[in-house]
């Protein structure tokens, strides 16, 4: 729905919204920057970015909605799942039998009306919205998600069949069979799943506690109560996480693990389940897997400048060993994927040995390890490497036998990507040499170390603020301001004259139902193996000897690469250090 220029010049005349001779000055800013009349005068701060969108609305004969302090309901809000909506600016907020009105803020979004439109099947109707009424209505997510699936719950949990405390440990397995297939039972946990589900949250934890059953969902890396059960639910609702995970049903005493997988929202969902004892009980821990993971790119994980070019480079080679570090939880998966799905081509053989497999990936040979009968990832990776593959992904590099294989395959025409625990990359040598793993064999196969952490991002509404002096010189304690700001301009994210003092930082704006924050990126450090690296590494260097000649060699360590992601506005300088301290 393209608009002319003429046109949009004239409309904007006529709604005297601004004057003539601000108009006219426009009209040539825009001739000389081959650029829009309304985008130089949001610019010029004469016209705001809703004023404009009025305008076009008006030109295009669509209706501008506004939706501020308009309550929603909410079949029709979640016909857009929240992150679509969250990511595009649309929100379904009328529904006939036919058809379907959508609120935007660019109604040019051909990729999310078509997605909508296959969705749910209706005549899509665009509106053109402002940017108060999409950011007020999201928040009508989380209250209207609470209160529907709390509800639900509450509403199921009075009707299960109460057992008595002292009673737990004495229940049959046919009985607990029967309990964990009630109805209300079967309600409360697809609730729960589906509502952690939508939330996006990484983990659910179920505590039975002394006088009620907490459940808490990790969302960005941080754990938020969700909602509080009747203690009576407690062994109910761990009978049919244990029926759905195939475990055993009257095993009180001992850990279990086990895993299962649900369809919901298009997408098929693993939930990875660990039961441990506790004193009140048994508590529940399930891992979220959403089983795809095509279309990520290095770029949206947070990967640039000269480490996103190091690791490119390392891809190309068809020998050595590209590995990512940090501790549980840090995204090292998620990024080997990323990479695999960046190698995956038909002229390639991929396989990988995992533990377990969190994304599976069309055309890439993926093997679960089985430790009980004896299948582990030192003899599962001596079969791999007779499979005839090109690229090997090792899930984790645990044990000596290991590592000396995994250097094996990448010294006799493999290339291997796999990940390690350290908290730094350069602390992935000595860990090798932990390892007994000679050096001579690293240097000769080592291509590309990541460390890395995951970090919220700050939503788009975040306060903008500048460092005062003290806070200034508190930074230069924990970084060299100086190289900072080389990087920062070698990138182009601050003018060659631009100083800390007028450099704008973020805080998260707290409202209801939000803590500022919407899902995470990483924050990396990429440490090639350069020759001067390779003497270090031959000499027994310690990583912080091997640290600084990365650094002196262009390396942004993690922390630098926080404060840069800070500076640009996708999170803050507190979320950095709090991750970097942890």
């Amino acid at each position: 729905m393209r608009i002319d220029k003429k046109k949009l010049e004239e409309f904007i005349k006529d709604s005297g919204l601004v004057s003539k001779s601000d108009l006219e000055m426009a009209i040539v800013e825009a001739e000389k920057s081959d650029s829009d009349v309304a985008n130089i005068l949001v610019g010029m701060g004469k016209l705001t970015e809703d004023e404009v969108r009025r305008i076009k609305a008006y030109i295009l004969g669509i209706p501008f909605i506004n939706l501020v302090g308009k309550k929603i309901d909410f079949d029709v809000l979640s016909i857009i799942p929240e992150p679509i909506a969250r990511n595009h600016n649309i929100i379904a907020f009328k529904k006939t039998d036919t058809e379907l009105e959508v609120a935007m803020l660019n109604v040019d979004d051909l990729e999310a009306i078509n997605f909508i439109k296959k969705k749910v099947d209706l005549k899509i109707l665009p509106r053109l919205t402002g940017e108060d009424s999409i950011k007020n209505t999201l928040l009508q997510y989380q209250k209207t998600l609470k209160a529907e699936f709390g509800d639900i719950i509450q509403k199921q949990s009075q009707s299960l069949e109460t057992i008595p405390v002292e009673n737990m440990d004495n229940i049959s397995k046919e009985d607990l069979k029967k309990i964990a297939e009630d109805l209300p039972v079967i309600r409360i946990v697809d609730t729960l799943l589906k509502h952690a589900i939508i939330q996006d949250a990484s983990d659910i934890h179920i505590e039975p506690m002394e006088d009620k059953l907490l459940v808490r969902y990790r969302i960005d890396g941080m754990l938020h109560d969700a909602m509080i059960l009747p203690k009576n639910a407690a062994a109910s609702i761990t009978a049919r996480i244990k029926v759905l995970s195939n475990l055993k049903l009257d095993e009180k005493r001992l850990p279990q693990d086990g895993r299962f997988k649900v369809k919901a929202e298009d997408q098929e969902v693993s939930f990875r389940v660990s039961i441990l004892p506790v004193y009140h009980g048994e508590k529940a821990v399930l891992r979220l897997l959403k089983e795809s993971v095509s279309g990520l790119t290095l770029e949206v994980l947070g990967f640039h400048g000269d480490g996103l070019e190091r690791i490119y480079s390392a891809m190309k080679r068809k020998t050595g060993m590209i590995l990512t570090t940090g501790p549980t939880g840090s995204g090292k998966t998620t990024t080997l994927y990323t990479l695999l799905d960046n190698l995956n081509e038909p002229s390639v053989n991929i396989s990988t040995i995992e533990d377990p497999i969190e994304y599976q990936m069309p055309r890439i040979n993926q093997t679960q390890v089985k430790p009980d009968i004896g299948f582990t990832f030192s003899s599962g990776l001596r079969s791999l490497v007779r499979q005839d593959p090109d690229i090997i992904m090792v899930g984790e590099i645990r044990d000596n036998e290991t590592a000396s294989l995994a250097v094996n395959a990448a010294l006799t025409g493999h290339l291997v990507l796999s990940t390690l625990h350290t908290n730094s990359a350069a602390g992935a040598m000595p860990r090798f040499i932990d390892m007994k793993i000679d050096p001579f064999l690293l240097v000769s196969t080592l291509g590309v170390i990541i460390g890395q952490r995951l970090v919220r991002r700050l939503n788009d509404d975040g306060e903008k603020y500048f460092l005062s002096k003290s806070e200034i010189t508190s930074l230069g304690k924990l970084v060299d301001l100086d190289r900072m700001l080389f990087f920062l301009r070698k990138e182009k994210i601050i003018g060659q004259t631009e100083t800390w003092a007028n450099i704008p930082f973020y805080k998260p704006k707290v409202k209801e139902g939000s803590d500022g924050y919407a899902g995470r990126v990483g924050i990396h450090e990429i440490l090639p193996v350069s020759s001067t690296i390779k003497d270090l590494i031959i000499k027994n260097a310690t990583s912080e000897k091997i640290e600084e000649q990365a650094k002196d060699e262009g390396m942004m360590t993690m922390i630098e690469d926080g404060i840069f992601k800070a500076s640009q506005g996708i999170t803050t300088i507190e979320e950095v250090l709090r991750v970097i301290s942890e």
